[in-house]
């Protein structure tokens, strides 16, 4: 990884640990003890992604963050903070557009992943705002990397959708934004732990909630990178269902914006004819039946009557 990451925090030997456990990734890190003088370094150098301390002198972390926003809003920024500064540092994520916090004493396993995904979701915002087709297709394969099961999933996804939208006869410009949309619908996944993506085991309640924010996460995202309203309405209501039971705002009918529902109808054919961690791939005759039994609910009628058009015609 070429893009550099900037660590703050007024201890050394804390500075020096997290440069060597991310150096050894390849990670290329600035180190700072002042967050007054970091944010020069940030006027000089293209930083991808900020790990800030909690509690330091002249300025804490959340005022540091709270003018990056205002300075340099692409830069990730994960806080640092101890056990006694949670709560307050929960209740002001939101105001400083935190993507991670990190309790100490921290695991080196979830600082790694933090600021791989950081810089991941810095690389999918330019490479958004580029429109550039090979990057978004290696981003959204590398959102797949924290899945397993997924791999390949993005591809197909599109496949099926741009098949559905030449059926209906959609412009070219259109179709060109459904295929990025299909590629990125799932890239909110990128703040969603590869413990929870990756459990062996029912979800809890709590874990569920966490995933159901990834379209959400990822609106948040491709809105940051300037991205085409198509592309933005495909990420964050493939999880809409035609009977309003979806989320993430749980929206009925045609209200669901066409793309988002022709990318759901492609997303679940895919997703009940690949493997999964807790079942086998059904197979095309059997995932036609369990699709069929979604009309009306999860799926449109209309776009799934397109969809088996396109598969009579294949097969």
């Amino acid at each position: 990884m070429s893009d550099k990451v900037l660590i703050i925090d007024d201890d050394l030997a804390i500075l020096h640990t997290i440069e060597r456990i991310l150096s050894d990734l390849g990670i290329e890190v600035i180190l700072s003890t002042n967050p007054v003088k970091a944010l020069s370094i940030i006027k000089e150098h293209e930083i991808a992604v900020v790990v800030s301390d909690y509690r330091m002198p002249e300025m804490d972390g959340l005022e540091l963050f709270s003018k990056l926003k205002n300075i340099a809003p692409d830069i990730k920024r994960i806080l640092i903070t101890g056990h006694g500064d949670l709560k307050t540092a929960i209740s002001a994520i939101n105001e400083c557009d935190v993507f991670r916090f990190i309790p100490k004493p921290w695991k080196d396993k979830l600082l790694i992943e933090s600021v791989s995904d950081a810089i991941n979701e810095y690389r999918i915002v330019k490479s958004m705002r580029r429109s550039d087709e090979s990057m978004l297709l290696s981003l959204a394969q590398t959102v797949e990397l924290k899945d397993p099961y997924t791999r390949g999933h993005c591809d197909r996804v599109a496949d099926v959708a741009i098949s559905i939208a030449e059926r209906l006869g959609l412009p070219a410009d259109t179709r060109k934004y459904i295929m990025h949309g299909s590629w990125l619908h799932d890239c909110g996944k990128i703040g969603v732990p590869e413990s929870i993506l990756n459990k062996d085991g029912p979800l809890s309640a709590e874990e569920m909630e966490i995933i159901k924010k990834h379209p959400v996460w990822g609106a948040h995202v491709a809105t940051l990178a300037q991205c085409q309203e198509t592309v933005i309405n495909i990420i964050n209501y493939h999880h809409e269902h035609y009977d309003g039971s979806g989320y993430p705002e749980g929206l009925r009918g045609v209200d669901i914006p066409i793309e988002a529902r022709i990318v759901a109808t492609a997303d679940i054919f895919d997703a009940l004819s690949s493997d999964r961690p807790y079942r086998k791939a059904f197979s095309v005759e059997k995932t036609l039946v369990i699709l069929e039994g979604m009309r009306n609910k999860e799926l449109d009628p209309f776009l799934l009557d397109i969809f088996f058009s396109t598969i009579n015609q294949k097969g």
